[in-house]
């Protein structure tokens, strides 16, 4: 939904299509597999029926729920066009409102309206929001003063439009994604281009650290087709205060290249470390963030730099933003990698910058340790740490497990818990190439590593608990069925009956099936009994997922109902087999 006449022709007849196709899906519901989800908010979508639903009058009152005093309903009366352009392809512009306005948006495609739920202040935004995505599909979008509230205008220069918009609109969209921003132009009609102009009003709705995030790699794409545009005469940023502000460093051709990385995984890692928006633009660094952030960044960038000329000397200790861990020195290339790269995947995925100080440099494979930094958010830090760990726990067993006892941290707050497991179900829970152990932390969402026989659980207590229990179903699987006797009060599985004939159906051969929605929706699936004794699949993950969302629960719902559509309707042929594998 980039800009109206450009989009109105391929996009409507999509999403047409599809609002029918959901339309139509809604009388099988009565033959799908029967599920329930913890969720409260997808218990309360459920129960909401037809305009009851969207009463304002009819529900709980925003106190009694706790809610803000100013929470509410509003609703919009749609056109079926409108409709489509709202919903996006597989749900993504709903969603996409949604979450930068922070409301919460119900398209009801039958009735052909819009149900807006939040704040004062959401339902404001995502109205705006909606009007401005309708008024796309019929020609230039027009922004009056008062709607400018949340909203960052940047002037793009007209010859690198097409440029930063990207081919179908995917370079503004990915941008859109990264920063959790709306983004269009204003004021211009795609097919009656205004060529007189000298640049176009690009508008950017959403937080200001997003709107200036999305402005400065908008900026960024710009200066590459027209040098200087931005950078000869910077402006300061409108929305500066006493703590949030913007400043710049000018690098060499060289310097830049080595700052940027490849494909910009160094600026990546250091904004992530840092918290501090970096861009470069031309040859021009901008810092964007609060005092705190900015000085950070600017550190890592000069430790960054003192590399190039040896070992970097840091006075760590009076750091909150920095772990300090020891690495037998003939472990250090093991943890190091080829050419930096095991240590530059350990800090791309766990958003830190790390680098050997040079005060404790020997002789490496003669004997004693370098102390290894980490720098980032603390729980960054803390799975970069893990990771360090069991690398060279793997070269140098007990070097970090050597009188190590089993403990559980009882605060609330981020923490770590250890026990030890044998040997068979170590290697159980780590999975053909760790895949076991990435499922379980992404769906707990919480950090789960393992030091040797050691498991390291690390996160708030709810985060510890619930890795914890997925990790003790897992190993239960081993030995047999496993028995959830009741979920009733868990707010992070879906249950899921499903029909005697299609259970092995969709599990598939070995569970490959169940394996294949894990990986795509970060959730833990697999067959239970409960209380009675009844087989049911359950569906776990902090994730609850939206209804258009592609990961969570809620789409692995999805998936599993459309296996079970699949055999229902004799179109999955043979029998694939069952399995309760891991």
């Amino acid at each position: 939904w980039l800009k109206g006449p450009l989009f109105s022709c391929s996009l409507s007849s999509y999403q047409l299509a599809h609002a029918h196709s959901m339309a139509r899906s809604r009388s099988r519901d009565s033959r799908r597999s029967r599920s329930r989800s913890r969720s409260k908010s997808n218990r309360s979508r459920d129960s909401r029926k037809g305009d009851a639903a969207r009463s304002p009058s009819r529900s709980e009152s925003p106190r009694a729920a706790g809610k803000p005093a100013d929470y509410g309903v509003e609703t919009m009366k749609i056109s079926d066009d409108d409709a489509a352009f709202i919903l996006g392809k597989g749900g993504k512009t709903k969603a996409k409102i949604a979450k930068v306005s922070g409301a919460e948006l119900e398209l009801f495609e039958r009735d052909l309206v819009l149900e807006i739920r939040g704040t004062d202040r959401q339902r404001r935004f995502a109205t705006k929001y909606s009007k401005c995505v309708m008024a796309q599909r019929v020609g230039p979008v027009y922004l009056k003063d008062e709607d400018k509230e949340d909203c960052t205008i940047l002037d793009i220069p007209q010859e690198a439009v097409g440029f930063v918009t990207g081919r179908m609109g995917n370079f503004l969209r990915s941008t859109e994604d990264e920063w959790d921003v709306i983004m269009f132009f204003l004021g211009v009609d795609g097919n009656n281009r205004n060529r007189g102009k000298e640049s176009e009003q690009l508008a950017i709705f959403g937080s200001r650290r997003g709107r200036r995030g999305a402005s400065l790699k908008m900026m960024s794409a710009a200066e590459t087709k027209v040098p200087g545009y931005f950078t000869d005469k910077i402006k300061e940023d409108p929305e500066e205060d006493d703590d949030w502000k913007t400043e710049t460093q000018h690098f060499k051709a060289d310097e830049l290249s080595y700052a940027l990385g490849k494909q910009g995984a160094t600026r990546r890692k250091l904004q992530e470390a840092s918290g501090c928006i970096i861009q470069y633009v031309g040859s021009t660094c901008f810092f964007c963030g609060t005092n705190e952030e900015r000085g950070k960044a600017k550190d890592y960038m000069k430790w960054l730099f003192m590399q190039l000329e040896g070992p970097v000397q840091v006075d760590y200790q009076s750091r909150s933003d920095c772990t300090p861990v020891g690495v037998p020195a003939d472990c250090v290339g093991y943890v190091t990698g080829a050419r930096r790269a095991a240590m530059s995947s350990i800090e791309a995925e766990c958003g830190v910058l790390m680098f050997f100080v040079g005060s404790d440099m020997k002789n490496r494979g003669g004997g004693g340790s370098e102390t290894l930094l980490i720098w980032g958010p603390d729980r960054g830090r803390r799975a970069a740490e893990l990771k360090v760990m069991s690398c060279v726990e793997t070269k140098a067993p007990g070097f970090f497990t050597k009188g190590l006892k089993e403990g559980t941290d009882d605060g609330s707050g981020f923490g770590t818990d250890t026990l030890l497991l044998k040997d068979e179900d170590i290697s159980y829970a780590l999975g053909k190439g760790g895949t076991t152990r990435i499922k379980l932390q992404t769906a707990s969402s919480c950090i789960l590593q393992y030091v040797g026989n050691w498991v390291f659980i690390a996160g708030t207590r709810k985060e510890r608990r619930r890795c914890r229990e997925f990790l003790t179903w897992l190993l239960q699987q081993r030995r047999g069925t496993v028995t959830v006797s009741d979920v009733a009060g868990r707010d992070d599985c879906t249950e899921m009956h499903i029909p005697r004939e299609c259970v092995g159906w969709v599990t598939g051969n070995r569970g490959t099936e169940l394996r294949r929605i894990e990986q795509e929706t970060g959730t833990f699936l697999f067959m239970a009994l409960d209380k009675n004794g009844d087989e049911r699949l359950l569906i776990l993950g902090a994730d609850s997922g939206g209804r258009h969302a592609e990961s969570g629960r809620g789409q692995a719902e999805r998936l599993v109902n459309e296996l079970v559509q699949e055999r229902l309707s004799g179109r999955g042929g043979g029998r694939r087999g069952d399995s309760r594998g891991r």
